[in-house]
């Protein structure tokens, strides 16, 4: 069994004297891991980071075995957020979010792609918060629990939407919400893709969809506490 594909290094960890058990989220085939023979080594060290762009030959005899990995270097995104702390937390949030949620070996091109992206705005751009916070709604929709901000799920309307149900993932205007509104969850004109996303808006999404990824996605993947990266991110944005 022999495949060669591009991706995103998220996770590493050491197996054996020497080698490193890599997880890749590849462009066809998800979330996928193989044995780095020599993967501590001072060559190999430095492009098994989490976040670096690399393209991966697997080969197993069997298409069931963990297999080896053949890594090589296409693009190095360490160089761009070393030195800058916001951005180094952003990228190990999507890699330990992305470690945490998709499931093994399944494709998710849709968001690799948006991930892909998100990760070359790091360093390069002040505005990618905001493009996180949409990625972790994007994330939510991609594994099954997306969120409904279209319309009031009380009245209907798709005006003065303020909430979110923090049970059913739905919007609620404030006409709607009414004497319930202390204990709904906000939804800020960011994080429905309108206005300029200024930070206090973008940590009220984040506190949204940080709500539905404790609540409705860990759960499901056996009730695992979030990565403390997301966290960590979280609060340097709020700073």
């Amino acid at each position: 069994m022999q495949w060669r594909d591009g991706g995103v290094l998220l996770a590493r960890r050491g197996h054996g004297e020497s080698g490193v058990i890599a997880e890749v989220f590849t462009e066809t085939r998800g979330r996928h891991a193989g044995l780095v023979r020599g993967g501590r080594s001072k060559q190999l060290a430095p492009v098994l980071q989490p976040g670096e762009q690399v393209e991966v030959t697997w080969t197993a005899r069997l298409e069931e075995h963990l297999g080896a990995y053949r890594v090589e270097p296409l693009r190095s995104r360490a160089a761009l957020v070393m030195n800058d702390r916001l951005a180094l937390a952003g990228l190990n949030a999507i890699c330990g979010l992305l470690a945490f949620a998709l499931p093994e070996r399944e494709p998710h091109p849709a968001l690799y792609a948006r991930s892909v992206t998100l990760l070359d705005l790091l360093g390069r751009t002040d505005a990618w918060p905001l493009a996180y916070l949409h990625w972790e709604l994007a994330l939510l929709e991609e594994l099954g629990f997306g969120l409904d901000l279209s319309s009031c799920a009380v009245t209907g309307a798709e005006d003065g939407l303020a909430f979110v149900s923090p049970r059913t993932g739905r919007a609620v205007s404030a006409a709607g919400a009414g004497e319930w509104a202390g204990r709904l969850l906000p939804l800020p004109p960011a994080l429905r893709g309108q206005g300029p996303g200024p930070d206090a808006e973008i940590l009220e999404g984040l506190r949204t969809t940080g709500h539905f990824l404790a609540t409705w996605l860990a759960p499901a993947l056996g009730d695992r506490p979030l990565p403390e990266a997301r966290a960590r991110l979280v609060a340097l944005l709020s700073r």
